[in-house]
């Protein structure tokens, strides 16, 4: 498409199909002199421009009403250095294909969240995470960034150069300026020995501590209505890989926690009495093992739509949390298909990073596409609230800026930054006007 002609008009939502607009202004461009061209073609007619990767945030905070930059066209390997560990990638890649590249390398990323579909600039925007209490997010991994500003020019960040646009930028929900590229630091390839096992959620809860401690990346999922939580401890292994048989990967994977779920989850949207009686029918035994490149035991296979509110806490409140969120489910009459997630991370230093300047647990809970979610998520928000929980920037809340800005240190600096690279704000859009002001 010429970039000199009038753009077309378009339709866009995200992947949950809970965020769409309407005959916006939508570009695809190529290179980054064409992202430029688009921000001086926003400048000069006086509107707002938001970039779109994936469309896995749950949020509207990549929607714009006006143009719509999307960057799926925009995902080349620029420069991998296997000496420095670094790989510099357009912002549209998605993390399954980096995995993919650095993988044929002898690289990977230090940590991953369990969703490979995101772009590698939606992921760092939104402070995506993965777990194991001794690592960090994926922004945290991040060396270099080249945004583009509400100029139109370029400009290089990092620790010694451009230093505070660069820790806010990491986490910069799209407030900043359009990241054209990123650099990641790396570590030599690795595998994961994984141990997947029901377990009493009462008993894992009085032993948290030590599971959290003794893996190197430990997660659970509470089945709500009952007493289990389905457990994940993965290991960094110098082991060659075992991984599951295919007809074993496909029936625990793809069948049982994609399909199968699926279909337990319309029954339930159907008939949500069922609810609790279709939970108890999992299985509470039952152990898988196996060990595969770190990877692809990371990121897991989602058919199943949902929506989702996480936030992240204190870490040592996360037991207390939990305990609050089981008695709310069991008082409330919320009938819940799907389970609650719990994942564990190391502070950062990045201002408005989920994990800045605090030891984090994650509690994240669900509900099937098309079940009303606000009851419940506001219900579970108000446990969050007393722990001073910060939500994941792409996913489902109902904070706003006055409620947030106590909860970050460096939430003043975060917004200096922006008064000075968009003080016209050619980058925000209702979400942004909401959780940062105007």
């Amino acid at each position: 498409m010429s970039f000199e002609a009038p753009p077309r008009k378009a339709s866009w939502s995200n992947w949950a199909g809970n965020q769409h607009v309407d005959n916006v202004s939508l570009f695809k461009p190529k290179s980054e002199q064409e992202i430029q061209r688009v921000v001086q073609l926003a400048i000069a007619n006086k509107l707002r421009v938001k970039a779109v990767g994936s469309g896995h945030s749950f949020t509207a905070i990549a929607l714009s009403e006006e143009v719509l930059l999307d960057l799926s066209d925009y995902d080349a390997v620029i420069a991998i250095d296997k000496v420095a560990k670094t790989v510099t990638v357009q912002s549209g890649i998605q993390l399954s294909k980096i995995n993919l590249i650095l993988q044929q390398n002898g690289l990977a990323m230090q940590n991953l969240g369990d969703i490979a579909y995101q772009t590698i600039a939606g992921a760092i925007s939104t402070s995506t995470h993965g777990t194991g209490i001794r690592f960090t997010g994926i922004a945290n991994q991040v060396v270099a960034l080249r945004l583009i500003l509400a100029d139109s020019s370029v400009v290089d960040c990092s620790t010694t150069s451009n230093s505070d646009l660069f820790h806010c930028a990491r986490v910069g929900l799209g407030a900043l300026g359009v990241i054209s590229t990123v650099t990641l630091q790396l570590v030599p390839a690795f595998n994961l020995a994984v141990i997947e096992q029901p377990m009493r959620v009462d008993e894992l809860l009085e032993n948290l501590d030590h599971h959290i401690a003794d893996n190197d990346h430990f997660e659970f999922f509470w089945v709500p209505h009952t007493g289990w939580a389905l457990t994940k401890r993965n290991n960094r292994t110098l082991e060659a890989t075992k991984p599951m048989g295919k007809m074993s990967h496909w029936y625990s994977k793809t069948f049982m926690e994609n399909y199968a779920f699926g279909a337990v989850c319309m029954l339930g949207r159907a008939r949500p009495s069922l609810i609790p009686k279709l939970a108890k029918a999992l299985p509470a035994s039952g152990r898988n093992e196996y060990s595969d490149s770190s990877f692809k035991v990371f990121a897991s296979k989602r058919i199943v739509k949902f929506y989702e509110m996480e936030y992240a806490i204190p870490r040592e409140a996360c037991a207390e949390a939990l305990n609050r969120v089981r008695r709310l489910v069991e008082d409330s009459g919320f009938f819940l298909n799907f389970p609650v997630e719990v994942r564990f991370t190391a502070p950062d230093e990045i201002p408005l990073s989920t994990a800045s300047n605090r030891e984090s647990a994650y509690i994240a809970v669900h509900t099937y596409k098309g079940m009303d979610f606000v009851p419940y998520f506001k219900a579970v928000e108000s446990i969050m609230n007393s722990y001073q929980g910060r939500p994941h920037w792409g996913k489902l809340h109902f904070q706003n800026a006055q409620t947030l800005a106590p909860r970050y240190p460096k939430w003043d600096l975060f917004q200096s930054v922006r008064n000075q690279v968009d003080q016209k704000r050619l980058f925000t859009n209702i979400y942004l006007e909401t959780v940062l002001g105007k």
